[in-house]
């Protein structure tokens, strides 16, 4: 007779017994990805907006900088866990992909439907307010999304291994 099926879940960081994250967990995770969403994102918008560029080209660079600066951030952690290279992209890539795609299609989404925020000068209001406000947004609705993901062992749940 097997008796592990009756065996308790072991505990992990962040983790409750039946596998589910904390919302603790979740909202770390999600500020972690936040932070690099956020540095790439503003970048990228302001670089385009102050060079002129069209809108497709703005938002393009603004989510290539948010995903560079979302995967450095992790990157660089468990770099620091004496991780080569190539393991420590493949923790990255799995770690925040999900996480940085959810939180970029909202802001960006929300952006792109916010009446003439893409065309806002950076010095004004609806420029900043579309863009922070998606942001807020974002982190609203990628939190659960990591608490679900880092639950089932995957996600930001990946990087605690290394740590």
């Amino acid at each position: 007779m097997d008796h592990t099926a009756h065996e308790p879940e072991k505990h992990h960081h962040g983790m409750h017994q039946h596998g589910t994250a904390s919302w603790g967990t979740a909202v770390k995770a999600t500020l972690h990805c936040l932070t690099g969403c956020a540095i790439g994102e503003i970048l990228g918008m302001v670089i385009g907006t102050a060079a002129g560029w069209g809108n497709v080209p703005t938002m393009v660079v603004a989510i290539g900088l948010a995903f560079l600066f979302g995967y450095s951030f992790t990157l660089y952690a468990v770099l620091r866990a004496d991780l080569d290279l190539k393991a420590a992209i493949r923790v990255a890539l799995a770690a925040d992909t999900v996480s940085i795609a959810v939180m970029e299609l909202v802001d960006n989404l929300i952006i792109a439907l916010t009446p003439d925020a893409m065309d806002a000068d950076l010095s004004e209001g609806l420029f900043w307010s579309a863009l922070l406000g998606g942001f807020a947004v974002a982190f609203l609705i990628t939190t659960p999304v990591n608490k679900w993901m880092i639950g089932r062992g995957k996600g930001h749940a990946v990087v605690h291994a290394h740590h």
